[in-house]
């Protein structure tokens, strides 16, 4: 059988949470690694904007080839074919239920993406440069992680006791914050982000999603991704 395709960049949040979903659909891939200082023609033909995550699904799978180049429709893409740790949240009892929780952790995730992220690249900037602003961008970023301390709080996962697409959505940023600043980030007092954070960048999964692989060569196989848990 022919295996999807998935353009990826070991680092990027966005590929990396592509990756999540798809290692926890128990899905397979075929998995390109690639330089975005030097995209392989094949990637720019998928998908001409030429960003990370890409996944081409064969027909054999879709109504004709489909390129998907989104990170979230990627996950949603992954977990609709197969979600055996309901991550999407699904009630087994009321359908509608489903629709609507999957809804809510949509724009959840979204308002992450348009503001958390924004100010994550801000902060970035910030710390690199040696800007003056440095504490006001952290704090810009602050105001998202409190948010997740509170939640995290009271249950084991954003969204209550058990894992959702919330939170493998949100991991790859939340690490990506915690680096800016380590010895800061060591001593905030932040217990219940850095629990959560910590159990999985400690796993099993994170460890197999941030495997290092060869750069893909144009015309070569790339390397068999995900299929078992």
């Amino acid at each position: 059988m022919t295996l999807p395709i998935l353009y990826s960049l070991r680092h990027c949040p966005f590929a990396m949470r592509a990756r999540i979903a798809i290692f926890k659909s128990q899905s397979g891939v075929e998995l390109r690694d690639v330089k975005l200082n030097n995209k392989p023609a094949a990637m720019l033909i998928a998908s001409p904007k030429g960003t990370v995550p890409i996944l081409v699904v064969p027909p054999t799978q879709a109504a004709g080839e489909t390129v998907i180049d989104e990170s979230i429709d990627v996950m949603v893409w992954s977990l609709t074919r197969s979600d055996p740790d309901n991550l999407f949240l699904a009630s087994m009892d009321e359908g509608q239920c489903q629709k609507n929780k999957l809804d809510e952790l949509l724009a959840f995730i979204e308002v992450y993406d348009s503001e958390f992220k924004g100010c994550i690249e801000r902060y970035k900037c910030a710390k690199r440069y040696h800007e003056p602003n440095l504490l006001e961008r952290r704090q810009d970023c602050e105001v998202y992680i409190q948010d997740l301390e509170q939640r995290l709080g009271k249950h084991a996962y954003i969204f209550g006791e058990y894992e959702s697409l919330a939170d493998i959505a949100l991991l790859p940023f939340i690490r990506q914050f915690a680096k800016i600043e380590r010895q800061w980030y060591v001593q905030a007092d932040y217990p219940n982000v850095k629990r959560w954070l910590n159990k999985y960048l400690q796993s099993v999964m994170f460890n197999k999603v941030m495997t290092e692989n060869p750069i893909w060569i144009e015309g070569t196989d790339g390397v068999v991704f995900g299929g078992i848990k």
